[in-house]
């Protein structure tokens, strides 16, 4: 523990800024340097890093061969799409994807290796994505490959991850739907008013693992009052389970104003989470936490939001 820096990681990078879709689709490529001029406006205590792109080994710890080669050949044609219609496919794209793994991996060790408590990926939380599809915007899991890379490289058993984007973590929640080590806490925007239509109260897992999941659909309109009451149970839900690694998905699709969902969050509610989660963190798995960015499709909502969480880490106020 006495090589841990107090300073926040966070995840500066020319490489993961390029994951994005031209034309003016909603996850554009400017996310990314929005994101960092604001952060740089908070002057917050961070260490900036950059990781290596993820290679195929270390992407198949999640993702299928068959897959792989499914979207290095696409990338490479240039056109369509590499799902039913979200999800371009265009040249070096595959590559961006694989470099947002390779960030979340590099906190992910950085981590392990206690020189930081808490990190943060702008970019990351590509939740949609199956081990065998796109989805969502999303190529690579790198939430999934996280999870993976935590069991079988570094012998953890007991990973947390918890979701706050508008939508429903899918891509990670049925891969780990029937895997009792694997805590999933999740609040969204109720599926039965968007994609991907997932994510009701009653899917607490299954088999073994039935009790180990805990989804809270929210209604649209929905604001911090009931936001904060379902982040309650997902905080005491944490709790009990003592895990040994944290991971946050804190999309800022759920803040008011968001262009494609409906849900009247604030930034302190996700402020709020961040540091509930810190603190969980410290409390079981030795401040052992890391965030990433994933949806936010308004502009200053998405640096806001993702700001707040930065600060939330750093032990301050949203506010600075």
């Amino acid at each position: 523990m006495s090589m841990q820096s107090d300073e926040v990681l966070v995840i500066r990078d020319p490489a993961t800024a390029a994951y994005g879709f031209g034309g003016g689709h909603p996850f554009g490529p400017d996310r990314h340097d929005l994101f960092h001029a604001a952060l740089e406006r908070a002057q917050l205590p961070v260490t900036y890093g950059r990781g290596e792109p993820a290679d195929r080994e270390l992407l198949t710890l999640f993702h299928s061969p068959d897959y792989l080669d499914f979207v290095a050949r696409r990338c490479a044609e240039g056109q369509g799409f590499l799902d039913g219609g979200d999800t371009p496919a265009e040249p070096g794209l595959d590559r961006a994807a694989a470099a947002v793994v390779g960030a979340t991996l590099h906190c992910v060790r950085a981590v392990l290796d206690g020189r930081f408590r808490h990190a943060f990926v702008p970019i990351g939380g590509l939740h949609h994505a199956g081990r065998d599809h796109a989805a969502g915007f999303c190529i690579f899991n790198d939430c999934g490959v996280a999870i993976e890379y935590l069991r079988r490289r570094a012998g953890l058993r007991r990973i947390a991850y918890v979701d706050i984007d508008a939508h429903h973590g899918d891509g990670v929640f049925y891969a780990y739907v029937s895997d009792p080590e694997v805590l999933i806490g999740d609040i969204h925007e109720d599926g039965r008013y968007l994609f991907p239509g997932t994510g009701h109260a009653d899917e607490t897992g299954e088999g073994a693992a039935r009790g180990t999941k805990l989804n809270r659909p929210l209604p649209p309109g929905a604001g911090d009052a009931e936001f904060l009451a379902a982040w309650a149970e997902i905080e005491a839900f944490v709790d009990a389970g003592s895990p040994e690694f944290l991971l946050l998905q804190c999309g800022a699709d759920s803040l008011a104003g968001d262009p494609i969902t409906h849900l009247q969050v604030s930034p302190d509610a996700h402020a709020r989470v961040a540091a509930g989660l810190a603190a969980l963190a410290v409390r079981h798995c030795e401040g052992r936490l890391v965030a990433m960015g994933g949806g936010g499709y308004d502009r200053e909502n998405l640096a806001r939001g993702w700001t707040a969480v930065v600060a939330a880490l750093c032990g301050r106020s949203p506010a600075g």
